[in-house]
């Protein structure tokens, strides 16, 4: 039998196992709730006491949502951020550079978080270029910076690759002409002098004289190169005052084929292969004691694996916090059915069966809990959209953060959960003496 049930699950599609998670988690909820209000109708005397107390009702409600809310704008913010970082390498299928730390390379290759490393010469990278496997070799120089935003070296088939055709303009054809990101907020044909260097250690005088024209802008690519002005490497170099990485016969030339003789050197080199499998190739043939050939994926899903870590502690503080707050609403529930014990009491005085009182307790209970449960899903859908443009405001990575089946059975658990627990006040309701609370 257990053999069945598991192929039967196996069988169904993630939704309809997403489906069938929430019914089973909400369960508990719905049959406490038919076995409770069963031959009774309560619901006009628990929509007086709502109205009746209307403002404590919505402060008890306003407790349950920001808890909720709380709770699942966590889980789908460290989900939306996992997304996003990968949605930002997807484009960088193997990277090479000289041998040390895949984390760096990864951060200033994809990420453009600089670093000083050492630089791959021209013989690499004509080995490199030269492998058959190979579409698309793209030399990435920085270290340079405008304003804030990085400028980096590059080719036009680089620009080609990561975000398609451009959004307007034109691509660069010359040293002293650059493509900006979507981000960038430098007008086409403004011009502007690099920086040596990036944040407040940047010598703005060091490239005096090297102006250069903003002539294309990117589409967007949801990536941190969406604020990032590119430009021919070959402009990189000969601003610090290194060969061009061309003969003099062809100085005037921008992008490949380069030469070796004249080819400075470079960070890193972003390698594309047409078919899947030649990138395995590619990494094996490149992995040497000379240079460092690896996949940003499976280095960014190494780092995701490292923040599980982080991701159980978030769940760990969103169970928590509702934890806190049932205990918090519990005690509440308990404290407000005072406030109607005489009503209780002259129902119960005037005849009303004990399971009737306690349908009715029940039921208030259950709808502030259902009630706050509902505005925090609309609660937290708003605040994880608020966070996620500030983490993308901040980060340069288009972060997007949506409710998902996650969040639902979070929800849903919570809710039958505190459902259960909330027949504890309605006990004690039904046990408090009838002629104390009608005297009172």
């Amino acid at each position: 039998m257990p053999e069945i049930l598991l192929d039967g699950w196996q069988g169904l599609s993630p939704t309809a196992q997403d489906i069938l998670i929430l019914l089973l988690l909400l369960a508990p909820a719905v049959l406490t709730g038919l076995v409770v209000t069963f031959g009774y109708r309560p619901f006009l005397l628990v929509r007086s006491l709502l109205w009746r107390y209307r403002w404590t009702n919505l402060v008890f409600v306003a407790l349950i949502a920001v808890s909720v809310g709380l709770g699942v704008g966590l889980t789908a913010q460290e989900r939306g951020l996992r997304q996003g970082t990968a949605r930002a390498a997807e484009k960088f299928d193997l990277i090479v550079s000289a041998p040390g730390s895949e984390i760096t390379m990864l951060f200033a290759s994809v990420y453009l978080q600089p670093s000083d490393v050492p630089l791959l010469d021209g013989e690499t990278y004509e080995k490199i270029v030269s492998n058959e496997n190979v579409s698309l070799a793209a030399p990435i120089a920085y270290g340079d910076s405008f304003e804030g935003y990085p400028v980096v070296g590059t080719t036009p088939g680089f620009i080609a690759h990561l975000s398609g055709d451009l959004a307007e303009g034109e691509m660069f054809s010359r040293t002293g002409q650059a493509v900006a990101g979507s981000a960038v907020e430098v007008p086409l044909g403004a011009s502007f002098t690099p920086a040596h260097g990036v944040g407040d250690g940047a010598e703005h005088e060091a490239h005096a004289g090297a102006e250069t024209v903003i002539v294309g802008r990117m589409a967007a690519t949801g990536s941190p190169w969406d604020k990032a002005i590119l430009v021919p490497v070959e402009a990189v170099w000969e601003v610090h005052g290194l060969a061009n990485g061309h003969a003099p016969e062809r100085a005037g030339q921008i992008g490949p084929p380069f030469d070796t003789d004249y080819f400075p050197g470079t960070p890193a080199v972003m390698v594309h292969a047409d078919a899947l499998w030649a990138n395995y190739a590619l990494k094996s043939d490149f992995t040497t004691d000379k240079t460092m050939a690896f996949f940003p994926g499976a280095v960014l899903s190494r780092l995701h694996a490292l923040m599980g870590d982080v991701r159980q502690i978030m769940s760990l503080m969103a169970v928590v916090t509702q934890v806190l707050v049932t205990a918090g609403v519990l005690t509440g529930l308990v404290v407000l059915t005072r406030l109607f014990s005489r009503r209780l009491a002259l129902l119960r005085a005037l005849g009303a069966p004990r399971r009737f009182v306690f349908a009715v307790v029940w039921c208030y209970a259950a709808t502030l809990i259902a009630g706050g449960a509902v505005l925090g899903l609309g609660a937290g859908f708003a605040a994880a959209g608020l966070i996620s443009r500030e983490i993308s405001r901040r980060t340069d990575i288009l972060v997007r953060a949506g409710l998902a089946w996650p969040e639902f059975h979070l929800i849903a658990g919570f809710v039958s959960l505190t459902l259960l627990l909330a027949l504890t006040p309605a006990f004690l309701a039904l046990n408090r003496p009838v002629i104390a609370d009608l005297r009172n």
